[in-house]
C-alpha cells in the first residue's frame, strides 16, 4: 500500500500543515481564558465552560461525523472543509466585542463551543487520515519529529503574542481582534497544507456501513481496544478536571498577565521540544503502553506542585517540568490508539474512542470548578494529583495484557 515517495512527501505536508494549525491554536485557543476572564469578565464557572462545552458538543458531532464518513471517498477533503467552517468561528470571534456588553460573555462562550462541532469532524477525520498514510513502522519515530517541529514553532508564536499582549492594558480587546483575524488567515494555509497530502487510490473505495457504525459494538468485542479505552477514560478525566483550574490559579490568583501566560506556555513548549523524542524512542523499546504509566505518575505533579506558590518564576518552572511529560502524553496516547486499531475498522473505533473521550472532556472541568466552587483551589489541586496518580495503575495492567498476549512492537526502522 506504501509508497517511498508518497509517504516522505506525505510526512512533509503534513508537517508544514502542522505548523499552520500550530500557529492558530497559539494565536487563539491559548488566550480565550486570558481573554474571557481579563477582557469580558468571565466567571469560573463560564471559565469551565469554555474547557467542557466544546466536549460536549463535540460528543454530538462525533455522531454525525460517524454517519456521514460512511459515504466518503476522500478523507482529505472532507478533513479540509470541516478545518474551513472550524476556523471560520475564529473570524465571528472578532465581532463578539460588537455586541451589547451584557451578552458578550455567553455569546463567546457558545461560539468556543460550537466551534468545536466542525472541529470534532476534523479531529476524526484528520486522526482516520493520517493513520492510513503514515506507515506503523514509521509512526513513534515521525510523530515524535513532527511533534518537536510544532512545538519549536509553538515556542515562538507563543512568546511573540505574549510579548505583543504585554503592550496592552490586559482589559484592551484590540489585541485579541487581531489575533482572531489573525488565526483565521493562518487556518486558510492550513487548508492549502492539507490538501497537498497524496491520498492512495486504494483509501478511496466507499467503506462499508456496518463497518463505521457509531458506538458499534464490535468495537467494544476488541479487547485490546477496550483496555486501552477505559485506561484513557480514566487518566482524560483526572487530566482535564485540572485544566480550568490552572487557567483560573494563574490569572486570579497570581495575577499573570499576557506575557506570563505565554512564558508559562513557552516553558511548557520547551520541555516538550527536548523530550519528545526521547518518549518516542523509549516507546519503540519497552512499549506506549509501559511509558504511558510513567507519564501518568509525572503528570499527577503539576497541580499540586502549582499552588505551592503564587511566584510567577516559580510557576514558569513547574510549567516546565510539566512539559516533560505532557509531549509523552500527547504522543504516546496517539500511538497507542493507532496500535489497538487496524486500517480496516480505524474510522470506527475512533469515531467510539472520541465520542466517550467527549463525554469525559464535558464533565471533567466541570467538576473541577466545582471542587473550587465548594471547597478551595488547594482542596480541588489535590484531588486532581491524587486522581492523576491512581490513574497511571490501569496503564501498568494494560502493558503487561498486551505483553502477555504477543502483541507485536513497533519496528523502529521503516518498512515500505
Amino acid at each position: 500500500m506504501y509508497n517511498e515517495h508518497e509517504v516522505l512527501r506525505n510526512e512533509k505536508y503534513s508537517i508544514k500543515n502542522g505548523i499552520a494549525q500550530t500557529v492558530v491554536l497559539n494565536i487563539s485557543n491559548n488566550y480565550f481564558t486570558l481573554f474571557a476572564i481579563g477582557v469580558l469578565g468571565a466567571t469560573n464557572y463560564q471559565v469551565g465552560l469554555i474547557n467542557s462545552l466544546p466536549q460536549f458538543i463535540g460528543m454530538f458531532a462525533m455522531v454525525v461525523c460517524s454517519f456521514l464518513m460512511n459515504g466518503i471517498k476522500e478523507k482529505k477533503r472532507f478533513t479540509g472543509y470541516s478545518i474551513l467552517f472550524t476556523r471560520l468561528f475564529l473570524l465571528l470571534m472578532f465581532f463578539v466585542l460588537y455586541i451589547p456588553s451584557e451578552y458578550r460573555n455567553w455569546a463567546f462562550v457558545i461560539l468556543v463551543g460550537l466551534m468545536n462541532f466542525p472541529g470534532s469532524f476534523a479531529n476524526l477525520s484528520w486522526q482516520s487520515f493520517i493513520g492510513d498514510l503514515i506507515p506503523d513502522s514509521r509512526r513513534s519515530g515521525f510523530f515524535s519529529d513532527r511533534n518537536r517541529v510544532l512545538t519549536i514553532v509553538g515556542m515562538i508564536t507563543t512568546f511573540v503574542v505574549g510579548i505583543g499582549l504585554q503592550q496592552f492594558d490586559k482589559s484592551n480587546s484590540f489585541p485579541y481582534k487581531i489575533l482572531f483575524l489573525a488565526a483565521f488567515i493562518f487556518g486558510a494555509v492550513e487548508v492549502y497544507y492539507l490538501n497537498k497530502h497524496t491520498e492512495p487510490i486504494q483509501m478511496r473505495k466507499k467503506e462499508k456501513k456496518k463497518e463505521f457504525r457509531i458506538l458499534d459494538w464490535k468495537a467494544f468485542k476488541d479487547k485490546r481496544f477496550v483496555y486501552f479505552l477505559i485506561c484513557s477514560l480514566i487518566f482524560n478525566f483526572a487530566w482535564q478536571m485540572a485544566w480550568s483550574l490552572f487557567s483560573i490559579y494563574q490569572i486570579k490568583d497570581a495575577h499573570a498577565t499576557g506575557l506570563w501566560i505565554s512564558l508559562f506556555n513557552v516553558a511548557n513548549q520547551v520541555a516538550q521540544i527536548v523530550s519528545f523524542r526521547w518518549w518516542g524512542k523509549m516507546a519503540d523499546k519497552h512499549s506506549n503502553s509501559k511509558m504511558l504509566f510513567y507519564c501518568a505518575l509525572g503528570m499527577a505533579t503539576a497541580p499540586v506542585l502549582n499552588i505551592l506558590s503564587d511566584n510567577l518564576i516559580y510557576l514558569v518552572i513547574v510549567n516546565a517540568s510539566s512539559g516533560l511529560f505532557v509531549s509523552g502524553t500527547v504522543l504516546l496516547l496517539f500511538n497507542q490508539l493507532l496500535e489497538v486499531t487496524n486500517e480496516k475498522n480505524r474510522g470506527a473505533y475512533i469515531a467510539n474512542y472520541n465520542i466517550l473521550l467527549a463525554i469525559v472532556g464535558f464533565i471533567a472541568p466541570q467538576f473541577g470548578v466545582f471542587l473550587l466552587e465548594t471547597n478551595s483551589m488547594d482542596f480541588a489541586m489535590t484531588i486532581a494529583s491524587i486522581l492523576r496518580t491512581l490513574s497511571a495503575i490501569p496503564f501498568y495492567f494494560l502493558f503487561h495484557y498486551m505483553k502477555k498476549n504477543g502483541l507485536p512492537k513497533p519496528k523502529p526502522v521503516a518498512d515500505f
